[in-house]
């Protein structure tokens, strides 16, 4: 994976001081198989997650203030260009002040791989992986997986299609699903542990074809659930990502293994 060694290098370099806010709230989401929107050529689109805690809602403007705040490595202006582009953050004020426009309670955005990487591994976690995220994206406040129903299906594709220049919501204004997670589709777009992995051909023409997306260590994979929009267009954009890139609509939230 092409962030495994820097992901090393920026944890070890970066001079961690303290871990993040203990108000974090982690819910449990129990693990199970489930079908992915992606066809793994070795398990036919088969997926087993195990347990793991999963943040509510998206990581805050405040929450990361407060981080960088005890990071000062992380800090706009200070950061290593490697690990975060300029435009890092540029939706605050100053370095440690946020905007009229970048209100405490809105998720997080305009930061990096790396740097939502940090975040996470100062408070004892990591960013999910992609596997977790969709398989948590998959329920809704009843069921643990949603996707077969229609109604559901049109519903984020309306949250999809709002503008994207829209000015942010704050976090936990969206139902919880069934496991008590919120925000996972309609607010930002959210980093996964393993984005890199996913490699998108530039030729449109290959779609469903087996060299369409390709996982490392995995073989050849493709969208095997055509239908699910939503997730081609996840899938196509953090694999156009870089670690050091940001946007201003894509923000993460962080996971924790179970013992």
């Amino acid at each position: 994976m092409r962030t495994s060694v820097l992901a090393f290098v920026l944890l070890n370099a970066a001079g961690l001081a303290d871990g993040v806010s203990a108000n974090d709230n982690y819910v449990l989401v129990p693990g199970g198989e489930f079908k992915s929107a992606l066809k793994y050529e070795d398990t036919q689109g088969k997926v087993a997650v195990a347990s793991f805690e999963l943040m509510r809602t998206p990581v805050t403007n405040a929450q990361f203030l407060d981080f960088v705040r005890k990071n000062p490595p992380w800090q706009r202006g200070k950061v290593v260009p490697v690990f975060a582009e300029a435009r890092y953050l540029a939706h605050w004020s100053t370095p440690l002040q946020l905007a009229t426009h970048a209100t405490q309670q809105q998720p997080v955005v305009n930061v990096s791989w790396f740097a939502a990487s940090a975040y996470c591994e100062a408070g004892g976690a990591r960013l999910p992986t992609w596997g977790e995220w969709e398989y948590s994206a998959a329920a809704d406040g009843t069921r643990r997986d949603a996707r077969s129903d229609p109604a559901w299906r049109e519903q984020i594709l309306g949250w999809y299609a709002k503008p994207s220049n829209a000015p942010l919501s704050p976090v936990g204004q969206s139902p919880a699903n069934v496991y008590g997670v919120q925000d996972l589709h309609g607010l930002v777009w959210e980093w996964t542990e393993d984005y890199a992995s996913m490699l998108v051909s530039a030729d449109n023409r290959a779609q469903g074809e087996q060299d369409r997306l390709k996982f490392c260590g995995a073989g050849a994979i493709a969208m095997d659930d055509r239908e699910n929009y939503a997730v081609l267009m996840r899938v196509a954009m953090l694999s156009a990502m870089e670690a050091a890139n940001i946007t201003s609509n894509l923000g993460f939230r962080c996971a924790k293994s179970l013992p």
